[in-house]
């Protein structure tokens, strides 16, 4: 099940079409929909369209010209690998420059790369002589008859780092989805017996997920495997150690806080969020045992991975569904069945702020009887 957007993926093509082209760079978040958006451009491209996962390759700069020159089905240009004796860090990065401003179709047209997690190139700035190496690739993007799409899933760190990006740039933020298209989506999976019952269940899992498409999948397809039409159920199994939600939510968790600095600090923050939200600084800091400075350090390191927000000088976690699983899991011991029922409950109460907590289906581990479903008196403005 995977939601389609036309909307974005005209505004694509459009800047695509462009004369001079312009370079989209979509971001969202994880599990927000890039890498599906770069596979269906691909197709409708066809072979005029070469995608690269930087995230995968991004190694040194020789490997990582070995490895996408080996997997290029476009003609390259003649003496890209280095001869022996020539090799460098900077000269590998110019001659990935070269590939991908003079790479070709086979019937001798422009390529257009399609670039996942593009600011994985960063990784190369620690290589001698190329500080400049995310300059370099944007001055590469912009010249020359090939086409780019960049994707990246860090939102803060992508308006830092390109706000003096040349005017070619075109930012495409991924929305959520409306609880429209998560209706659209659900089809396929036959999910409510009537046009009313898949509607009501659509808005249910939008304000589960916040409209997140990995999310909504996973909690979706739990939804249906467990036969009840109960999200909330389905969603406090899913929080369970070792399930599709909780491990991408461990995916998410784990993989901006390695990208960010102070990792046992950062976890820290995160467990006092976890558990009430929103606080100021100091009230962090106070919790925390530490002083406003340094705090202030680590929020802000936090802010440039999104996994925070700030609104009003109060922060607060970007993703609702990833702050419970860190409630859930962040304990020295993994949640138990009645654990993950109650906080499941709790959460979709504040989710439905116009409800009564009597009015949601009390969730439990097992599958409930058919009979005994009660998220159909949920209503939702």
């Amino acid at each position: 099940m995977l939601a389609e957007r036309p909307a974005i993926e005209r505004r694509i093509i459009t800047a695509l079409d462009a004369s001079p082209a312009r370079v989209p760079v979509l971001v969202g978040g994880c599990g927000s929909g890039r890498t599906t958006l770069l596979q269906r451009l691909q197709q409708h491209l066809g072979t005029s369209a070469e995608y690269l996962d930087v995230e995968r390759v991004a190694t040194t700069p020789e490997g990582f010209l070995s490895s996408i020159t080996a997997a290029t089905h476009s003609d390259t240009p003649s003496k890209l690998q280095p001869e022996e004796g020539q090799r460098s860090a900077r000269i590998a990065f110019d001659r990935v420059c070269r590939f991908l401003q003079e790479a070709r179709t086979p019937t001798g047209e422009g390529v257009t790369f399609l670039l996942d997690e593009a600011l994985e190139v960063r990784t190369f700035e620690s290589f001698p002589g190329l500080r400049g190496a995310l300059r370099e690739l944007w001055a590469t993007l912009c010249t020359g008859p090939n086409r780019f799409v960049l994707t990246t899933r860090f939102v803060t760190r992508t308006h830092r780092l390109f706000r003096d990006a040349p005017e070619q740039f075109e930012f495409i933020h991924i929305p959520p989805l409306t609880p429209a298209e998560v209706s659209t989506a659900l089809l396929p999976l036959e999910l409510g017996e009537s046009a009313d019952e898949r509607l009501e269940l659509s808005r249910i899992l939008h304000a589960l997920t916040d409209g997140r498409p990995l999310y909504l999948q996973l909690l979706a397809a739990a939804t249906k495997a467990m036969g009840s039409g109960d999200p909330v159920s389905a969603l406090a199994s899913q929080l369970a150690p070792g399930t599709p939600l909780s491990m991408a939510c461990r995916f998410s968790y784990e993989l901006r806080l390695h990208r960010a600095r102070g990792y046992g600090a950062l976890k820290a923050i995160l467990q006092v969020l976890s558990h009430q939200e929103p606080l100021t600084l100091t009230e962090i800091a106070q919790r925390l045992g530490r002083t406003p400075g340094s705090t202030k350090d680590y929020l802000s390191w936090l802010e440039d991975v999104d996994l925070l927000q700030v609104q009003q000088k109060r922060y607060s976690f970007s993703d609702p569904l990833l702050r419970l699983w860190v409630r859930l899991h962040g304990l020295a011991h993994p949640p138990r069945d009645e654990d993950l029922a109650r906080e499941a409950q709790e959460y979709a109460v504040a989710r439905f702020p116009y409800m009564e907590p009597a009015l949601l289906a009390e969730p439990s581990v097992a599958t409930p009887p058919a009979q005994e479903r009660s998220w159909g008196m949920i209503e939702i403005d």
